[in-house]
């Protein structure tokens, strides 16, 4: 995510060569105490500006972002008409003028199909309307025009074609890092399905004939485990929402280990401590579990005695600091190192590399798992958790969903 903040702040530099345009409009005014001259004034609202515009260009193209940004901008170039549209027609158009959609549409096909500028009188016959001129700056993105900014004036300006070209380029940035967010969704959603395979055909086998076990000795007891095994299920293939909560992802683990310890009995044995005040966490979904199974598979191969597994989560001031630790076989630290860089991916493997993608992705290169370990030591698995992160948002709690 950090690319995608420097790529925002790169992209807000040629807006100011379109500030210009927009300080010849405010020069003349008196800035405000502690805003410097009045081109820093022109500056600061120029800026200022753009960011109020750029949130409803990252999501896209549409009627809906159109309307909402086509104001903004329009202040940005300060002329008396704006519109933006896609490769159909007009999205939205903002302030006079409107009668002059058609004629507007007429001149888009030669800059859609080449993806250069155009300027060009306008004809009217309305007295009251100030409309002369047109300026179409296509936008573009990955080399293929997505629709047009036009801005419109009362007389022809060499100015006013420049700073259209400019802003019209920093829009088209706004809806390439649009298509880079929806690229990066339908990535976790590909490694989401990736971690939903990789549930075992054979823990769902051995939990229900576990849970059939129960049915005639001890009904109530079968009846708990099915209801346990239903919420893990319910939990493990949910169809919404990247995050969850620690809260949430500690109840799918609770659920899981209920079915396993069904199954082990005494053989596992498990610890938690967990602190209250980070439940409320927020962490991207399937992220812990994974590392809990890996933790118990692992723990329970090759062992005769009893696994122990620890799972804590405590409170480091801006992170939740989640550790799950076993006393099981271990790993060769080098087979750990090619896991991680995906150039193996054994049994187990794809979900620790997984996860560790995932919390790079969402948190930065300085979030990814931390594993202490060596063949015959066990493991110790280590995820800071940021408490407040930009774009990362829980759906809320899955009984409530």
């Amino acid at each position: 995510m950090s690319g995608f903040l420097a790529g925002l702040c790169v992209a807000a530099l040629p807006l100011l060569a379109a500030g210009f345009w927009l300080g010849r409009r405010t020069a003349r005014t008196q800035a405000p105490g502690g805003l410097g001259s009045p081109v820093e004034h022109a500056t600061f609202q120029t800026l200022h500006t753009a960011s109020l515009a750029a949130p409803p260009l990252r999501a896209g193209l549409t009627e809906e972002t159109a309307r909402r940004s086509a104001r903004r901008l329009r202040t940005l170039l300060g002329t008396d008409a704006l519109c933006l549209t896609d490769d159909t027609g007009v999205l939205a158009w903002d302030g006079v003028g409107g009668h002059h959609r058609a004629e507007v549409l007429d001149r888009l096909t030669g800059p859609l199909e080449t993806g250069r500028g155009e300027a060009f009188p306008l004809a009217c016959d309305e007295p009251d309307c100030p409309l002369r001129w047109a300026v179409v700056a296509p936008l573009t993105v990955d080399d293929r025009v997505h629709g047009a900014l036009v801005a419109c004036a009362p007389r022809e300006s060499a100015v006013l074609v420049r700073a259209a070209a400019e802003v019209a380029r920093w829009v088209s940035v706004q809806l390439e890092l649009a298509d880079l967010d929806r690229s990066r969704t339908r990535l976790i959603e590909a490694e989401i399905k990736a971690l939903r395979a990789q549930i075992s055909p054979h823990f769902i086998f051995n939990s229900l004939a576990v849970i059939a076990s129960f049915v005639r000795t001890d009904p109530e007891r079968a009846r708990e485990l099915l209801l346990e095994f239903a919420d893990f299920t319910r939990y493990s293939f949910r169809r919404h929402g990247d995050f969850t909560t620690l809260a949430d992802e500690l109840h799918a683990i609770d659920h899981y280990l209920a079915l396993v310890r069904a199954r082990f009995g005494d053989r596992l044995s498990v610890t938690l401590q967990i602190a209250p005040e980070v439940l409320p966490v927020t962490l991207p979904y399937l992220c812990l579990q994974p590392l809990v199974e890996n933790a118990v598979k692992h723990g329970l191969e090759g062992k005769a005695g009893t696994c122990r597994i620890s799972i804590t989560a405590q409170d480091a001031g801006a992170e939740a600091l989640v550790v799950i630790e076993d006393d099981g076989a271990g790993m060769d630290p080098e087979l750990l190192r090619r896991i991680l860089a995906g150039e193996v991916s054994p049994s187990g493997g794809i979900g620790l590399s997984n996860v560790d993608d995932r919390l790079r992705q969402v948190y930065g290169d300085d979030h990814g798992l931390v594993i202490e370990t060596a063949v015959g030591a066990g493991m110790k698995v280590t995820a800071r958790l940021p408490k407040y992160q930009p774009g990362v948002h829980s759906a809320g709690r899955l009984a409530q969903e």
